[in-house]
């Protein structure tokens, strides 16, 4: 590790070099003198707070003697009017800070610098984050800033037992994580777990915030499309998890916290049932498992009792009542395929041409489509209800993980009939079995291992209680 040492001229040559002074425009150095001491400041700008780093040159350009401090940190004490200043030897983390957006303070006589954590990042506004809206309650939201981001824990938790530890991930991105839990409430082993994955972090770089921190500390289950993590942009509800005693991770340069440990039965919950009464947001909670369920099953057993001509009797109103060409099993394919195209579309639609963009979606999905005898309207009905009832979820990595075995579920049945359905069933619960947690009990926690106390809580809205968790 290189260190700083004593030379004033060395020492700034080297950290000149490796900041870019003078190749990069965005580096600023200054040079002043503090009584009969050289000094340099670097920033980087748009990071820099100015009116602190023009208090700070202030004072020191009015020192008339400096030389009563024998070390860096007794400067620091004397001549720094800034409250979060550090004193630091080792090169690589002095230029570390300043890509942070500390300023850095390199002084004559000493052999260590001061880095001043005076930044100011640019950040948009804390509003209310597009998905998971709550129609009561805070529409508050976090944001890609980091501290921006603890803060609207710590003003909902100001507790001395909320602990917010801080990590440094990536070689390349330096990228701050910090690792959030109440201390009287988290499970210590599952903290070690937690920690000793992040701590074992070895990537080049953090480029999709806190997707890459989450893929680099989960098992390697490429063919599994549970997610193994829950996300959340509502301060409201990562703090209702840290009482609950999870861990919340949050990344610099990402608005989504990471939820640990997460099951899949987490995926059931949202923030609008706990503003609801207790009846009615139990309501909406059933509500939302029974769309869970036909979500997944409700085109492939259609299709099933089509194709094996159970639609006699009770059953009738399921038939097919018009004549079709091409086989019902791809028009269920090209349905699916067609509504992603759509979605996919939608995420690189102007806003000005939105609009225009919901016509020819509705064009092409509707009576287009049926004309041209690409599908028949019994189709469009059962996937436009999917396609509807796939948004009734938070989650839309359990939305794309039901699409895909949904897809199963129709080959198997086109292939196999009863049988098929059988064995689709049997190979979902085969995943959930073998899916693998980042961390916890299991992924089919409270049911296996079995706690009743916990799968009523995540079944049933209960009443809030008084540990309001």
């Amino acid at each position: 590790m290189e260190l700083l040492g004593t030379d004033f001229a060395q020492n700034a040559a080297r950290l000149d070099t490796l900041l870019g002074v003078g190749r990069c425009f965005d580096v600023i150095a200054r040079d002043l003198y503090t009584g009969e001491r050289r000094c340099r400041i670097y920033t980087v700008d748009g990071y820099g707070d100015d009116a602190v780093i023009e208090r700070v040159i202030g004072f020191l350009l009015a020192q008339s003697s400096t030389r009563d401090a024998a070390t860096m940190q007794a400067f620091i004490d004397r001549y720094i009017t800034f409250g979060e200043v550090s004193a630091e030897r080792s090169v690589e983390t002095a230029v570390t800070g300043v890509f942070l957006g500390k300023t850095l303070l390199l002084a004559e006589g000493f052999d260590e610098c001061a880095l001043i954590d005076a930044k100011r990042y640019p950040v948009r506004g804390v509003e209310e984050p597009a998905s998971g809206k709550a129609l009561r309650g805070a529409h508050d939201g976090f944001i890609e800033t980091l501290v921006v981001n603890t803060a609207l824990l710590r003003r909902r938790i100001r507790d001395p037992h909320l602990v917010l530890e801080g990590h440094q991930v990536s070689q390349r991105s330096r990228a701050d994580v910090a690792l959030c839990y109440l201390d009287n409430r988290v499970d210590p082993t599952l903290l070690e777990e937690v920690r000793g994955k992040l701590s074992a972090i070895d990537l080049g770089s953090v480029a999709m915030g806190q997707e890459s921190i989450a893929e680099a500390m989960m098992a390697r289950q490429w063919w599994n499309p549970f997610p193994k993590v829950r996300y959340t942009e509502r301060p409201d509800v990562a703090t209702a998890c840290l009482m609950e005693g999870n861990l919340i991770i949050l990344v610099d340069n990402s608005p989504a916290a990471m939820i640990l440990p997460t099951s899949f039965f987490d995926f059931v919950q949202e923030a609008n049932d706990f503003y609801f009464p207790p009846l009615i947001g139990t309501y909406l909670r059933m509500l939302r498992y029974v769309v869970f369920v036909l979500t997944l099953f409700i085109t492939p057993v259609w299709y099933l009792l089509v194709k094996t001509a159970s639609t006699e009797g009770m059953l009738h109103f399921l038939a097919i009542t018009e004549d079709y060409e091409v086989p019902l099993l791809v028009q269920l394919l090209l349905a699916e395929f067609i509504v992603d195209l759509l979605k996919l579309a939608s995420l690189n639609t102007p806003s000005v041409f939105s609009s225009s963009f919901s016509m020819i979606g509705a064009l092409v999905l509707g009576d287009f489509a049926v004309q041209a005898h690409w599908l028949v309207p019994e189709v469009l009905a059962y996937m436009a209800f999917v396609a509807i009832a796939n948004f009734a979820q938070p989650s839309y990595e359990l939305g794309y993980a039901f699409k895909l075995l949904r897809l199963v579920l129709l080959l198997l049945i086109g292939a196999l009939d009863w049988a098929g359905l059988v064995l689709g069933c049997a190979l979902i619960v085969a995943l959930l079995v073998t899916t693998r947690p980042i961390a916890g009990r299991g992924y089919l926690y409270p049911l296996y291992p079995f706690d009743g106390k916990a799968l009523r809580s995540l079944l049933l809205r209960v009443p809030i209680s008084r540990e309001n968790t």
